[in-house]
């Protein structure tokens, strides 16, 4: 339903009523539902919601992000840098049941130790030089939906204490302040790292990892699907007409096949 209502005011300006209109969607909201599944059809060979591949390796990786999609526990996507993790992450939010929700994307290896704790819990007017007001954190942001932490191996172990906090007790404490809030996200994370290797150098702790690794995702690098590479040039070569409206048509003969004897 669609609902519009004004105010009606006399020439004093004193209300005297009102006008309501409600309005039945159904119809439309049923033709968009259609036009996107066929789409999905028509679109069949760009892959799965955004990420491109047929390959046997990426079948097996999008019957388990549908499945992940419809759970609220931890999510840990294993990739190569460059692989496509945050497609995975973008993917099962859309998919999930807090699809209505944020989404909110946080690079932890772009930040350091103290911008880090700022970025993802907030902080408070004088925690810190330059905090000249109160500030909400991503997690706050994310509330009712879902926050990607990309290059959760990143992060220093005095911030993994924190987030740790947030995965058992569902709150956060912003900086410079002792007050918890109450949070309801469910966390997507990534990285690149061997984590289990790191947790017996000591750099990343142990009850985290088992925090997050709930469900875990290993994505294919592209060397172990090289199937897709026909898939990927199509893909890529279109996009390229449409952004620059030039008559592009392909590629030689010879490129695919030095990109699937590349390593």
């Amino acid at each position: 339903m669609l609902k519009n209502a004004v105010v009606l005011r006399d020439s004093k300006g004193k209300m005297i009523g009102g006008v309501e209109t409600l309005t039945d969607l159904t119809d439309l909201v049923d033709k968009e539902r259609t036009i996107a599944e066929l789409k999905q059809m028509l679109s069949s060979d760009e892959g799965f919601h955004g990420i491109v591949g047929k390959s046997k390796a990426m079948q097996e990786v999008y019957e388990l992000i549908s499945n992940a999609a419809q759970s609220d526990a931890p999510i840990i996507i294993y990739g190569e840098s460059g692989s496509g993790k945050e497609l995975v992450a973008d993917a099962i939010h859309k998919l999930g049941r807090r699809r209505r929700g944020p989404f909110v994307k946080v690079s932890c290896a772009a930040l350091s130790e103290s911008l880090l704790e700022s970025e993802l819990f907030g902080h408070v007017k004088g925690a810190f030089t330059g905090a000249s007001r109160d500030r909400k954190g991503r997690f706050e942001a994310a509330n009712k939906g879902d926050i990607f932490l990309d290059e959760i191996g990143d992060i220093p172990l005095s911030t993994q204490v924190k987030l740790l906090r947030v995965l058992q007790e569902k709150e956060i404490e912003r900086v410079g302040d002792h007050k918890p809030i109450k949070i309801d996200v469910r966390i997507i994370a990534a990285t690149h790292r061997n984590l289990t290797k790191m947790i017996r150098h000591g750099s990343f702790r142990e009850d985290l990892y088992y925090r997050l690794n709930v469900i875990p995702i290993h994505f294919p690098p592209l060397r172990k699907r090289s199937e897709d590479i026909p898939l990927l040039v199509d893909h890529f070569i279109r996009r390229l007409r449409v952004r620059t409206e030039k008559p592009i048509d392909g590629v030689s003969e010879s490129a695919p096949e030095a990109m699937l004897r590349y390593q």
